[in-house]
């Protein structure tokens, strides 16, 4: 019940940050869920594996260096190796993030 546990834990938190834990993983892959109350932010980083952001619910800002890019419920975008990246909820959002093969 990964799902329901990144949501009780954002009705029950009072910090700033999105609730992460893991759906599945595998020898070569990650599944991830991102639990994001409207105004957190996943601060800036990169990922050294390809990924894919996945947005099941709400909306999410996608932001790199020089583009920022608004993803809806269902949007998906394919995060590079390597690229320095952040996500900014504009509404109470939940997101997949798959890393790897």
């Amino acid at each position: 019940m990964v799902i329901k546990d990144v949501l009780e834990q954002l009705a029950n938190q009072d910090t700033h940050q999105p609730s992460i834990k893991i759906l599945r993983k595998g020898k070569d892959y990650k599944v991830i869920v991102l639990g994001f109350k409207k105004g957190m932010i996943l601060k800036e980083h990169s990922t050294p594996i390809p990924a894919k952001l996945v947005v099941i619910e709400g909306k999410v800002n996608y932001k790199e260096v020089d583009k920022a890019l608004v993803l809806d419920k269902f949007d998906e975008l394919d995060i590079s190796v390597d690229v320095i990246h952040a996500v900014e909820a504009l509404e109470d959002s939940i997101c997949f993030l798959i890393q790897g093969a």
